[in-house]
């Protein structure tokens, strides 16, 4: 490796907590279960076994639990592979290193089943805890105390006993019957960072469609909310991702911060249907193709939306680089006095760390990059006897500051690695071929990624839409019906999904005659799609009379919203 380690950290919580790698959202969920025991930190596994299928079995048909478990014994291949099929999340099934990583994410205490080495979730579940944890109006603690209350439904919240298993489904109880012969403890060996999010908008929004989609508890199967709640949080881990793989480019380019992303100044209002995101400059477009079918206007509009988001992945990493180096030069001067005095929190925001790429510390800051950029040189040419590689070569000799050469250098030899990295965890976190998914990609050596709208995260997104929140109380009922148009507004406004029209900014500039064509065909696809979710009911041709009627209708769904509005 020609660069040290201390050049090659990427990874930046006050960024994103994300270690960049493929994720999956039953693992996400799993490791969350613990933080929600634990208010946020992980937990600390006593068992003294890994978890196998065989021995899942064999706490099935303990003694203790023979009243439950009659006729297991005799049938234990047959309840083997229900187990192994219906109630546990494996790795490389049917191959020879077959493991399993968890039971299924049915119920909070599943993390105590854990198989460490195969479950790893990439702090994805830190990031969103956090991200719920700091979202304004009280909304977060009270989505957190709402997931924790479905989560461990049949624990008593004071001792962590099981108390009454008849509420929910087999499955879980099936889970429950043998929670208590593991037991774990917090984690406090481990110091979590705590850091709010870099845009507290999308975490507003996030614990908004929290709280929406759990109003809906009482009227689907157990099973279903779970695969809800992992569509949902996939979806938001994609949308924040690449909401600041725009913000964080744009903040480094103009070396100060952005008055507008201060938690107090953020227009972000998420109760509010009409244009939720206020002012806000950083917003994302994402246009779908609905009927998702081959050689169509739409597959080739949706094949550039998406280019243009995962273009901008190489712009962001720098902009990381950036953040993360200028933070440890922070932490350096600030163990000078009257230099770079910390904050009272005892660490630095990103939007303070902004002002030290100002002319104001260019003294220092040549003085610490240069230090940094000889030691790289260094190691790079060895002994002495070799050469700079020409592109290394040439970017010193363009006669750049200090600080502006060590990263380049930094993103020369490291933006391939990272930008793998990251586009795997954008296409894990947008589904990719997946159930839910909003990205396709087809197996064909180079062929595009193209935005679509699976009919699995649709009918999520359109189970929140026909919310509203009763004012000034913390429930929410749903409409009589909502229109076409304020469906696709909805969409477009609140999320950034475009259907009907191109996102202006983002890939696209002005519509030609095709594209209108293309735009309409998608309308339409988008209906075909309602009616066999059973949403759809039209009357005639006129968009008044286009609407779409919730599947589950109710006055009022008492849900601690965290505020009255």
């Amino acid at each position: 490796m020609p660069l040290g380690k201390q050049d090659t950290l990427f990874r930046s919580t006050k960024v994103s907590y994300i270690d960049f790698k493929t994720i999956h959202m039953d693992r996400v969920l799993t490791a969350l279960f613990a933080r929600l025991q634990y208010d946020g930190s992980t937990s600390r596994l006593t068992r003294n076994f890994d978890l196998e299928t065989t021995r899942f079995f064999q706490e099935f048909i303990d003694i203790k639990n023979k009243d439950y478990c009659v006729g297991f014994e005799d049938n234990q291949d047959i309840v083997e592979k229900w187990i192994e099929t219906h109630l546990m999340d494996v790795v490389n099934r049917g191959k020879w290193n077959q493991a399993i990583a968890a039971p299924r994410p049915l119920h909070g205490f599943t993390y105590r089943f854990r198989n460490p080495k195969h479950s790893r979730d990439y702090n994805a579940s830190q990031h969103i805890y956090w991200m719920l944890y700091h979202a304004r109006a009280n909304k977060g603690p009270a989505a957190l105390a709402e997931l924790k209350r479905f989560f461990f439904a049949g624990v008593d919240p004071q001792t962590g006993q099981v108390e009454n298993s008849g509420q929910i489904d087999v499955e879980t109880q099936a889970l429950l019957r043998f929670s208590a012969q593991v037991k774990d403890a917090k984690d406090t060996a481990s110091k979590d960072d705590r850091f709010p999010p870099l845009c507290v908008g999308q975490a507003d929004l996030l614990a908004d469609d929290i709280l929406r989609i759990m109003a809906y508890q009482s009227y689907v199967p157990r099973s279903v909310m779970v695969e809800y709640l992992k569509i949902l949080f996939a979806f938001h881990l994609a949308l924040f991702h690449m909401r600041i793989f725009k913000l964080l480019p744009a903040l480094v380019k103009r070396q100060s911060p952005e008055p507008l992303c201060e938690p107090k100044n953020c227009p972000m209002t998420p109760g509010r249907m009409e244009n939720p995101h206020g002012d806000c400059p950083f917003r994302i477009g994402m246009l779908v193709d609905v009927a998702n079918q081959a050689h169509t206007v739409m597959q080739r509009l949706a094949a550039q939306s998406a280019e243009a988001h995962y273009r901008r992945i190489p712009g962001f990493i720098k902009a990381h680089f950036v953040i993360k180096k200028i933070d440890e030069f922070a932490e350096h001067l600030s163990s000078f006095p009257g230099k770079f005095p910390k904050p009272a929190s005892g660490w630095f925001k990103v939007s303070e760390l902004l002002t030290l790429l100002s002319p104001r510390y260019k003294l220092d800051r040549d003085a610490f990059f240069r230090q940094r950029l000889d030691r790289v040189i260094e190691g790079l040419t060895g002994s002495g006897e070799e050469e700079l590689a020409p592109e290394i070569k040439a970017l010193i000799d363009l006669g750049l500051e200090p600080f502006e050469t060590y990263i380049e250098v930094l993103v020369a030899y490291r933006a391939k690695f990272h930008r793998g990295y990251i586009t795997e965890f954008l296409d894990a976190t947008l589904l990719k071929n997946d159930p839910g998914a909003m990205v396709i990609q087809s197996r064909t050596k180079g062929a595009p990624r193209r935005f679509i709208l699976d009919s699995r995260l649709l009918e999520v997104l359109i189970q929140i839409a026909v919310l509203q929140q009763v004012p000034g109380k913390g429930e929410f009922r749903t409409t009589s019906e909502l229109r076409i148009e304020e469906l696709l507004d909805f969409l477009r406004e609140r999320y950034g999904i475009f259907i009907d029209r191109l996102p202006e900014g983002d890939g696209f500039f002005e519509e030609s005659i095709t594209d209108r064509e293309g735009l309409r065909s998608n309308i339409e696809a988008l209906k075909g799609r309602l009616r066999e979710l059973g949403f759809y009911r039209d009357l005639s041709d006129a968009y008044i009379v286009q609407t779409i009627k919730p599947r589950f209708e109710f006055g009022s769904q008492s849900v601690d919203t965290g505020g009255k509005s």
